[in-house]
């Protein structure tokens, strides 16, 4: 199935993205461009759609991925002429045709130059400063990155995607401490983001893998983690990959774990522990078996996803995938 324009564009393949991206020319020619940004228009011309300026957004980002910048150009202008170009989000637009235009890093500091500019006459401009936190990034820049996310987190302390940004940036870095807490203030905005649960679970097993003092404490709290992702989808396939790797660690160290502080949280017993195992063992080899077999209902996993489950699955009782 073709992918959406109406659809947020982050996950898209490359595939994707060039499969958009040759719709533009179409979609341009049936769709005249707006007279003026004057509200008054929509009184002699035909009523315009959020879903239409949704499309030219997005279309846009597609044509940029794909090195379509005739079509890119043509998109921004005409969000231009709609919105204006004082209007916040259009000036990230702006900047992010740029960024996607520049040849060199030179190019790219001239880029963040601008963002700079602008944010010292209007410091609340969230789509630039979160445009400048992407470019840092891209350009390797992560301390930098860091920095002017905290500061924007600081000024907008809502913005959960904010947070899920810094949780990454942080990991990048292997401050896992730090990357918890980010992920941890994620949840305090979207409590029952399923995918965030398993995504925690994940980062403290890693931090359980490098930090032998804490190892216990992490790995109990990323069992819980990985238990409430499932327990809020029961599908959720990540949830229990996660949960059959903490249980399969918890039981390869039986018997060698330390002492925990009385306040730290304690892992299950035993088995509790091989129950949750055992759980996780038969629903990731059902995922498995019923994706391989093209059920109708289970095409909707990711095809990486499910070849790091079987490989899982494989790597401690074959005998499950066929």
């Amino acid at each position: 199935m073709a992918p959406s324009l109406l659809a947020p564009q982050g996950h898209l393949s490359p595939a994707e993205a060039l499969q958009l991206a040759q719709q533009a020319p179409e979609i341009l020619r049936s769709n005249p461009k707006a007279i003026s940004s004057s509200p008054l228009v929509s009184l002699f011309t035909a009523s315009e759609t959020a879903e239409l300026w949704t499309i030219y957004n997005n279309l846009l980002i597609a044509c940029l991925r794909t090195k379509n910048d005739q079509s890119a150009h043509e998109c921004l202008d005409r969000l231009v002429l709609r919105f204006g170009e004082k209007n916040e989000q259009i000036m990230a637009l702006q900047g992010l045709v740029k960024e996607a235009e520049a040849e060199n890093r030179d190019q790219l500091q001239a880029v963040l130059g601008e963002y700079d500019s602008i944010l010292k006459e209007n410091s609340s401009n969230i789509p630039i400063a979160k445009r400048k936190v992407a470019l840092l990034r891209s350009m390797g820049s992560i301390p930098e990155a860091i920095t002017s996310l905290t500061a924007l987190l600081d000024f907008n302390p809502t913005d959960a995607e904010g947070w899920a940004e810094l949780s990454d940036l942080y990991l990048t870095q292997g401050l896992y401490s730090q990357a918890i807490f980010s992920l941890e203030e994620v949840l305090v905005l979207v409590p029952n983001a399923w995918n965030v649960h398993a995504k925690l679970g994940e980062i403290l097993l890693m931090a359980a893998n490098s930090e032998t003092e804490s190892s216990g404490k992490h790995l109990a709290e990323a069992l819980k983690r990985f238990c409430r992702s499932i327990e809020l989808c029961e599908g959720y396939l990540r949830g229990y990959y996660g949960l059959k790797k903490v249980t399969d660690q918890v039981l390869s160290q039986s018997g060698k774990s330390k002492k925990q502080d009385a306040d730290e949280p304690k892992l299950p017993d035993q088995k509790q522990v091989e129950k949750l195992n055992q759980v996780a063992t038969e629903k990731l080899g059902e995922i498995v078996r019923r994706y391989n077999a093209k059920e109708k209902l289970w095409q909707g996993y990711d095809a990486d996803e499910i070849a790091a489950a079987k490989t899982l699955l494989e790597a401690s009782a074959p005998q499950l995938v066929r």
